[in-house]
């Protein structure tokens, strides 16, 4: 018996009830590993516990942590939580059947055939997920999403729904109701829905936290209705909430199914011991692949097209939640772990290469669906493109482990509601194992407020450029302009500012090019 063999036996872990399978024998931890971690864990595993009770497991902001009670409202702190989460995806149930049956319907007539969702971050990416993997032919509605502040991006959007605008429900989610991106997308909506003739409250649902900004204008528009957020609930782990459920009802997916298999995953990763519980084996492999310090990244390789997008997912999820430059107890350690992906077998004609021979600084995350989903016969005997898909997988496995490179694989019999509610919910909870390993705050977002600040900043300095370019009435360089404007020392970000600005007709500004970008001059009109 190969020693392969024997390992692969030992170390998998194998729920037959849940439809998937865990094995970690791709990894090189050695013997003992597991009774050397079990102290760390076990105080993971009661942080974990703490959390779900509602310990303030964000302590920054002196907020709880409940996005698991959304897929266990019977769990909420505070029966008021327990009430909220239940009555709001009776909300969304009672939504979407109004919608399918056409009772609530566009005002001119007709049936809503299009959702267009506006978001950022988790408020995008997880419905966008959730439709790459589940839709089907026919569905209800079909989605489109404004994801970004880019003109472009947008303007292509709203030409792929083109002469259906009027049969378009949009919905709105910003849990502060002031994130510049989301705000941006929604008035190009309805400046785009107003150009048609059209008034976006009737189309339009907000998803936002109780008086905030989006909140009070959704209501003083008389927007069809409004779907809370909760402070308890992070962005990056909101899929289970409105966020996410609304969507997905709409879109005609399984909501009971999505939230049946997020909560019999929370029940299986609730295992005290480990070698059982399958959040806790993935959280140990990432600490034991990166010394408990991120030193290597994770691919991660999906072999199924309609997981394309979950690495994506998993990068804000993971990344935003564990890359924090302090520990709870404020020491600097700069914690993180790189998750970059896309699909297999796509992905060996891009980097394969690389991970087999390149920089050893990786492992990866191979996730595979035994159910083909139907595939046509090739070659014979009976070889179909469902087994060349799998024998991509297994070959680049193998291949990797042959230069001692590491991997681990998730296996799932199919790709259904449930079967994805499983999977969110399976690295949700390793994120907070593995977060409560390593002493860091999960749960706060320090790095994007930062960034967001500074982008404000970017803003306010631009109207100071323009009224001082203005001002001047005469052509100005960069420098001197930084310097009416009363910044001198921010010159680069000056230029930068105007060079856009002259890239951009009726924008107030022209340029006349010198030999390098200190002899640029800029005019305002």
């Amino acid at each position: 018996m190969s020693e392969l063999w024997t390992r692969y036996q030992e170390y998998l872990y194998q729920n037959e009830p849940l439809g998937l399978a865990l094995d970690i024998s791709r990894m090189s931890f050695p013997d003992g590993y597991f009774e050397r971690m079990s102290d760390d864990f076990a105080a993971a595993h009661r942080a974990m516990l703490a959390l779900e009770a509602g310990a303030v497991a964000n302590p920054d902001e002196q907020r709880q942590v409940g996005h698991y009670w959304l897929r266990t409202p019977e769990l909420a702190a505070e029966e008021g939580q327990r009430l909220e989460i239940e009555t709001t995806v009776t909300a969304i149930r009672n939504l979407a059947a109004r919608v399918h049956s056409g009772e609530l319907a566009p005002p001119g007539g007709g049936r809503f055939r299009n959702l267009l969702l506006v978001g950022i971050g988790g408020s995008a990416l997880g419905p966008q997920f959730l439709a790459d993997a589940l839709g089907f032919a026919g569905q209800p509605l079909q989605p489109y999403f404004l994801d970004n502040t880019d003109p472009d991006g947008i303007a292509r959007v709203f030409a792929e729904i083109g002469a259906g605008l009027p049969e378009t429900l949009t919905v709105v989610a910003s849990k502060s109701g002031g994130t510049k991106e989301t705000r941006n997308g929604m008035l190009e909506a309805e400046a785009r829905y107003r150009a048609a003739g059209l008034d976006l409250a009737e189309h339009a649902l907000a998803i936002t936290g109780a008086g905030s900004q989006l909140d009070q204008y959704a209501e003083s528009h008389g927007w069809i209705g409004r779907l809370p957020m909760w402070d308890w609930v992070g962005g990056r782990t909101s899929v289970f909430s409105a966020v996410g459920l609304l969507p997905l009802a709409l879109l005609g997916y399984d909501l009971d199914g999505f939230l049946r298999g997020g909560r019999e995953m929370d029940a299986a990763t609730r295992e005290s011991d480990p070698r059982r519980n399958p959040a806790a084996l993935l959280a140990l492999m990432w600490h034991y692949a990166g010394r408990g310090r991120g030193e290597k990244d994770m691919v991660v390789l999906p072999y199924k097209d309609r997981l394309g997008l979950f690495a994506k997912y998993l990068q804000q999820l993971v990344m935003e939640s564990l890359g924090k430059e302090l520990d709870l107890e404020g020491r600097k350690v700069n914690q993180g772990i790189v998750v970059y992906g896309n699909k297999g077998s796509t992905d060996q004609h891009a980097y394969v290469q690389q991970l087999r021979e390149g920089a050893n600084n990786f492992f990866v995350t191979f996730i595979e669906v035994l159910e083909d989903g139907g595939s046509l016969v090739v070659e014979e005997p009976a070889i179909t493109t469902g087994d060349y898909l799998h024998g991509f997988l297994q070959g680049t496995r193998r291949a990797l482990a042959e230069n001692g490179r590491e991997s681990l694989t998730i296996t799932l019999d199919r790709v259904d509601a449930a079967a994805v509610g499983r999977l969110i919910a399976l690295f949700d909870r390793a994120v907070g194992y593995y977060a409560a390993l390593i002493g860091i705050n999960a749960y706060h977002q320090p790095g994007v407020e930062a960034g967001k600040k500074a982008a404000q900043e970017v803003i306010a300095l631009q109207i100071k450029l323009v009224d001082a370019l203005r001002a001047s009435g005469e052509s100005l360089t960069a420098a001197e302009a930084a310097g009416r404007a009363g910044v001198p020392e921010r010159t680069e970000a000056a230029y930068r500012i105007l060079r856009h600005l002259a890239a951009n007709p009726g924008r107030g500004v022209s340029r006349e090019a010198g030999p390098g970008p200190a002899a640029d001059r800029f005019h305002g009109s």
